[in-house]
């Protein structure tokens, strides 16, 4: 029987308040990024489509898929151990599975293993409306000591 997850350690609300201040260069108006559901550890993230996110042959291109991969782990390590502006990415991989679509893209992330030190977990792209993962993605953050 599996145990039953805790709540998050913060709401969506509270994760869009805190990273606006903190990490304005990467969360704000304009940004595209929206956090629609928080759940411990498990999180879905919305990129907005943009032609500016297009690389030639009419794909998104990969470093858009990456940053959006990377956003939503960060808020899944929100999600399950609250405000760590200093959490830092220590290994990102990614797994290109097929073209995109010219759509928005969902990241749908779980954390696998939070550590004292260590947050592991996956992340899967989908094109808005799709059923097959665009890309795959696994990462490791690195967690500032807590007390």
């Amino acid at each position: 029987m599996s145990k039953a997850k805790p709540a998050p350690a913060l709401s969506a609300a509270e994760i869009s308040e805190i990273l606006a201040v903190e990490f304005p260069q990467a969360f704000y108006d304009g940004s595209g990024l929206t956090i629609e559901r928080v759940d411990y550890g498990d999180v879905r993230i919305r990129k907005a489509f943009h032609e500016d996110h297009l690389r030639p042959g009419g794909t998104i291109s990969g470093p858009t898929m990456m940053e959006l991969a990377d956003f939503a782990m960060y808020v899944a390590v929100f999600s399950a151990v609250g405000a760590q502006a200093l959490a830092v990415t220590t290994n990102l991989n990614i797994n290109f599975l097929r073209k995109p679509a010219q759509a928005d893209l969902i990241a749908e992330a779980r954390l696998m293993k939070v550590g004292k030190r260590l947050a592991v977990g996956e992340v899967s792209l989908y094109s808005d409306g799709e059923d097959e993962p665009v890309a795959h993605v696994t990462s490791t953050y690195s967690l500032p000591v807590r007390s």
